[in-house]
């Protein structure tokens, strides 16, 4: 079987940066990653973007060798992704703050209100109800993180964290300082509004996680551990074969056409009492979530709800 010598160039100024001799050709691009950081240690393989063009697509990691359009000298063109993160880590970042933001109001530490109102708790029951729900959602977020989410690729460039958290913890801080305001009003009819606000939110809940739990299992193929060195910059729940969606489109139902994947918003659409302020710009975030899933094919009849991302 033959061996490939491959060398590796950077994709702007077409310098050598390193030659690999005796390549074996069912070698992967994963593999290739990380003989290249041996030799230059500062670009481990999350950073690393190979290609066969200096403007075109990057390889995958499980491409191999033998089965690229390449002689037995190949050559790849390198650029640096930057410097990149776990998506646990962001996930956890994200969800954190608006958790731990909010109960800074909700008990009214010093500075926020002002001096009279400091340690003091609102006199209106669905001002706790919220922050019950509020918090509900987030540690939901934070276990479903651990225990159920499933990550495909491993990594995003490390600068995306900063304008992600500044939309989760920005909107939890704007609502959480007019719900847990000290001349908050109770929603304008009583109790019925409160109990519909309530119901609906804990139907998105139960959607939210139905579709999330749908969206784990049943695997096909590798599901990478998250701590492996092994990236990609989009996230994935789960890894599918083209063509296979399971469970991922269920046609009809009421939780379907509320609670697809993330349709709700971080907070859930609803708090008690009103809704939440995230939900249209949250919208606009959608769509980059949607392009970055590019293994979850979608068929030319596809059932789409109506609320689906």
């Amino acid at each position: 079987m033959k061996q490939y010598e491959v060398e590796i160039l950077d994709a702007k100024t077409r310098e050598k940066l390193c030659f690999l001799d005796k390549v074996e050709p069912h070698a992967t691009i994963a593999e290739i990653k990380n003989l290249f950081t041996k030799s230059h240690p500062q670009w481990y393989p999350a950073r690393q973007s190979l290609r066969l063009d200096p403007k075109g697509k990057s390889l995958k990691d499980e491409d191999v060798l033998q089965k690229l359009p390449v002689g037995t000298t190949a050559t790849f063109y390198f650029r640096d992704l930057g410097a990149q993160i776990s998506w646990v880590t962001v996930f956890l970042t994200e969800y954190a703050g608006p958790l731990f933001i909010y109960l800074l109001f909700y008990f009214r530490v010093p500075f926020i209100y002002g001096r009279k109102y400091d340690f003091t708790s609102s006199r209106h029951t669905v001002v706790h109800l919220a922050c019950v729900c509020h918090s509900f959602h987030y540690v939901k977020r934070l276990l479903e993180t651990l225990f159920v989410h499933r990550f495909s690729h491993g990594t995003m460039p490390l600068r995306n964290i900063f304008k992600n958290c500044t939309y989760y913890w920005g909107f939890a801080a704007w609502m959480a300082y007019y719900i847990n305001h000290p001349l908050y009003t109770p929603p304008t009819y009583g109790a019925q509004q409160v109990k519909l606000a309530l119901a609906i939110f804990v139907i998105c809940q139960l959607g939210n996680f139905s579709i999330h739990m749908a969206l784990r299992g049943p695997a096909a193929g590798r599901v990478q551990d998250p701590e492996d060195p092994v990236p990609h910059q989009e996230p994935l729940h789960v890894a599918l074969p083209a063509g296979v969606l399971p469970q991922l489109y269920l046609r009809g139902g009421i939780l379907d056409r509320l609670c697809h994947h993330d349709a709700v918003s971080p907070s859930g659409p609803f708090l008690p009492g009103g809704l939440h302020p995230d939900d249209h710009l949250g919208q606009r975030q959608a769509p980059q979530l949607s392009e970055g899933v590019p293994r979850l094919p979608t068929p030319a009849h596809a059932y789409h709800p109506l609320l689906a991302l």
